[in-house]
């Protein structure tokens, strides 16, 4: 009996060493190194992007976005012309239609002009109209042209910043899932279940 109460004793003393071993390894502190990394400022970004669109992403290094944003405002820029250059045609032959100048003939550079008959009143009044409802329409156009382009400066903006408060974010593949057998209590009663914990 005494034999199997040492080898008690010493399967005892062993699990006990274990575990002080293991104890004294979770309180030694971890030798660490303390990196101090540049901090990355997303007022600075938004500023920059504020100042000349696209400076913001070259700060944040997203180069590939500058392209991006000039190709916006560039196309933005061709249509507000486009719009304001058929609202000044139209303006301008409305105007010419309607005064008694028989030198001001802007209303001829019109493409559908020859679908009305000038020596005719009624065709006349339907070509103001028409005229009137095409400068309202390119105008229109315009304006909504001008206040997308704001808005695409503020994205422009908002984009350099957010990207900024990311730029240290680890987006590693890394994504652990980790499964947990628990024991709950419901109702008075154990119920195993497993609990399941994302860590990313």
């Amino acid at each position: 009996m005494t034999g199997i109460s040492g080898k008690k004793n010493i399967i005892l003393l062993i699990l006990l060493s274990l575990w002080c071993g293991t104890v004294w390894a979770q309180e030694q502190p971890a030798d660490t190194v303390s990196v101090k990394q540049a901090v990355h400022s997303p007022r600075k970004a938004a500023i920059y992007s504020a100042v000349l669109p696209g400076l913001g992403q070259a700060y944040n290094k997203k180069y590939w976005k500058v392209p991006l944003v000039y190709v916006g405002f560039g196309t933005l820029g061709y249509f507000i012309d486009w719009n304001n250059d058929r609202y000044d045609l139209s303006k301008r032959a409305y105007r010419d239609l309607t005064d008694n100048d028989p030198n001001t003939t802007a209303y001829l550079q019109l493409k559908n002009i020859q679908y009305y008959d000038l020596d005719n009143p009624t065709s006349v009044a339907n070509l103001k109209q028409a005229l009137v409802r095409s400068q309202d329409y390119f105008r229109r156009n315009r304006d909504l042209l001008i206040i997308t382009t704001a808005a695409f400066w503020g994205l422009n903006v908002i984009d350099a910043s957010v990207d900024a408060h990311f730029f240290g974010w680890d987006i590693s593949d890394d994504l652990t899932l980790n499964w947990q057998p628990s024991l709950q209590q419901f109702q008075n009663q154990n119920i195993f279940c497993l609990n399941c914990r994302i860590t990313f």
